[in-house]
């Protein structure tokens, strides 16, 4: 089931840009932002995703030192 939703008081500047990106991905302006909010709430936010990360880490125990890290972190810049 879904349902309607008002925003008020954005600004005009905002909503021409809005607008215009709909318009060059072949879409409305209510088709472009369903999809903005679908995508939105379908993708964790940062902090679910460190969470989790904290959890794993939790139950399994690894631990990576920070050194091992930094050079694996350096290895794939050269």
């Amino acid at each position: 089931m879904s349902v309607a939703i008002t925003v008020r008081d954005v600004p005009d500047d905002v909503r021409d840009e809005l607008a215009a990106r709909a318009a060059r991905a072949g879409k409305s302006l209510q088709e472009f932002l369903r999809g903005l909010l679908i995508d939105t709430a379908t993708r964790p936010t940062p902090d679910d995703v460190i969470a989790r990360a904290r959890a794993r880490v939790l139950a399994s125990g690894a631990r990576v030192a920070t050194g091992v890290i930094l050079e694996a972190r350096d290895e794939d810049r050269k």
